[in-house]
């Protein structure tokens, strides 16, 4: 069976990559974060998070940058806590008559008023907060397993001329956290090897240092390879094509701006639709246009085939219809906790959600692990 990721060879060659477009991977999983922010049920929330999980575990290659999916997950508990933390110190406004415990209430002056510190701590209170905290890490999740799936040099290489310099440092910050983590385990591992401490406050300090000190020394590489490659250097064209660039670029942005407007509002949905899409369209010409400054040329491009449409459309369809099932019943996506109910499955969104496995069945499986040479 072919390797999702990266098919590794003996002898120091490098991997052959995957042939699925890693902006497809992307815009799964921002399909799957726009899917959650539609709804509060956690029994759904916690399906597209299974879906996730399931589809980074089947398709993640052997590849240290795609390590990132389980701090992501580590990060997104985090806030959940956080988010339960805070209802429990800071109250909310929402009534409640299941208290589980009241706490010391701290008075606060005239100023501060809808701000409470402490107080009865109701069920309902734990509920909204769980429900929102759930949400956010859901959206967390989506984006960790982008970045475990994505391989973040061959998405640089896919953008556009005119975008090159831009996604340099968007993929520069998005590179940052799996790399953080890579190190992290690599120093981690020799420290235990060589039989020091690694955990506690001690442990920190000693792993935090090379850490730092490897981040600079990539960045100062970084920015050589960047320099010796002619990063920057741009091309001589028409005022005319410069002026229509612009043109076809700020109105396109425009356009984007004002059809998001429209679809949102009840108001706009006649002229919503075909100003966004007149807007994408002189956005993406100027982008072709703007592209003529920047000269670059491309060693083996990444092919969109057909696969890379299918897995962009599987999470497009997940968000699609939980924005329709939000809209046609947003009592069973978005439960009440006044009076507080147990959460239920809504059937047909639940049948949509899963639709975000597909990517697993098209999607080769990942390559084994390098092995060792004896």
């Amino acid at each position: 069976m072919r390797g999702c990721g990266q098919s590794w060879r003996l002898g120091g060659t490098r991997p052959k990559e995957s042939g699925l477009h890693p902006g497809a991977w992307w815009l799964w999983a921002l399909a799957l974060g726009t899917a959650a922010t539609r709804t509060t049920n956690p029994l759904l929330l916690t399906l597209l998070i299974a879906t996730s999980a399931y589809v980074v575990a089947t398709c993640r290659p052997n590849a240290p940058w795609a390590r990132s999916y389980t701090a992501f997950v580590k990060l997104a508990l985090a806030v959940l806590l956080i988010r339960l933390a805070f209802a429990v110190a800071f109250g909310s406004p929402l009534p409640g008559t299941h208290v589980i415990v009241t706490l010391p209430e701290v008075p606060l002056p005239h100023w501060a008023q809808g701000v409470r510190l402490g107080g009865k701590v109701t069920a309902e209170t734990l509920a909204n907060a769980f429900y929102q905290g759930l949400r956010l890490a859901a959206l967390l999740i989506c984006v960790g397993a982008a970045n475990s799936l994505a391989n973040p040099a061959r998405l640089l290489k896919s953008l556009p001329g005119a975008l090159y310099e831009m996604g340099v440092a968007v993929v520069v910050a998005l590179t940052y956290a799996p790399n953080l983590i890579a190190d992290v385990h690599r120093l981690r591992a020799a420290r235990r090897l060589r039989g020091r401490p690694d955990t506690g406050i001690r442990g920190l300090l000693h792993v935090g240092l090379p850490v730092l000190e490897g981040a600079l020394e990539r960045s100062v590489a970084l920015a050589a390879a960047m320099d010796s490659r002619g990063y920057g250097r741009t091309a001589d064209v028409p005022p005319r094509v410069r002026r229509t660039t612009t043109a076809l670029t700020l109105g396109g942005l425009l356009g984007v701006c004002a059809g998001t407007y429209g679809l949102l509002t009840a108001a706009g949905t006649a002229y919503g639709l075909p100003v966004l899409l007149t807007g994408l369209t002189a956005a993406l010409a100027g982008l072709r246009l703007g592209g003529r400054r920047t000269p670059r040329t491309r060693y083996r491009p990444d092919r969109w085939d057909s696969r890379a449409w299918l897995v962009t459309g599987s999470g497009a369809a997940v968000a699609a219809l939980l924005t329709l099932a939000a809209t046609r019943d947003p009592a069973a996506l978005n439960p009440a906790v006044i009076p507080l109910t147990a959460p239920t499955l809504p059937l047909w969104p639940a049948a949509a959600v899963l639709l975000g496995l597909l990517p697993a069945f098209i999607s080769p499986a990942p390559a084994p692990a390098p092995e060792e040479p004896s």
